[in-house]
């Protein structure tokens, strides 16, 4: 049995298919920003998402740098490229030149590898923190999402998103931290926080 619709013809389905599977007419921005736990999964989960509908993910981190083990089973599943920029440190107080250096790598890789064509969901981990501490411009970054081609949604998460990126979003969640048991002296674990 055939089924009809108004407006859908075989064409127009295949159509809207291939869109769903090799990306999409716009691409969003999304923004994962406050001080509860949570920004960085919810990133992961979405590019997971991604690449189970077939789409091909770039996920960059500002900030971090290591084998943690999200960071390790995202990198063994095509479709999915990982690069970090970090020191591997925290950056307290005035940021080393190595940090500004290696988040100013991080931004101008991501613009480089975004024009490219090749992704569909672009993840910019930490890029908040990155602009909060100086080591790379909100100007920047506005002007990263403004050049990007159009179907390609990108995503940022840290703490401290910048207003003026939080009015260019589309979506803004904010997490809030109600109760944490690290507050308690629970150290990060193995397979939860690590």
């Amino acid at each position: 049995m055939v089924v009809s619709l108004p407006g859908l013809t075989m064409r127009t389905y295949r159509d809207k298919q291939e869109k769903a599977n090799h990306g999409m007419e716009k691409g969003f921005v999304h923004v994962y920003t406050g001080n509860g736990k949570g920004k960085t999964t919810a990133a992961i989960g979405l590019s997971i998402r991604a690449l189970g509908a077939g789409l091909k993910v770039l996920f960059i981190q500002f900030l971090k740098k290591g084998g943690f083990n999200e960071i390790s089973f995202l990198r063994t599943q095509p479709g999915i490229e990982v690069r970090q920029f970090g020191t591997g440190k925290f950056v307290r107080g005035r940021p080393s030149r190595e940090d500004i250096k290696g988040a100013e790598n991080g931004l101008k890789e991501a613009k480089a590898l975004v024009q490219s064509g090749r992704y569909d969901v672009v993840v910019l981990d930490e890029a908040n923190m990155a602009v909060e501490l100086g080591l790379i411009e909100v100007e920047d970054l506005l002007n990263f999402l403004e050049e990007r081609p159009k179907g390609v949604e990108v995503i940022i998460t840290g703490r401290s998103a910048h207003q003026r990126l939080i009015e260019a979003a589309d979506l803004v969640t904010e997490m809030r931290e109600i109760k944490h048991y690290y507050k308690m002296g629970v150290r990060a674990r193995e397979g939860i926080e690590r």
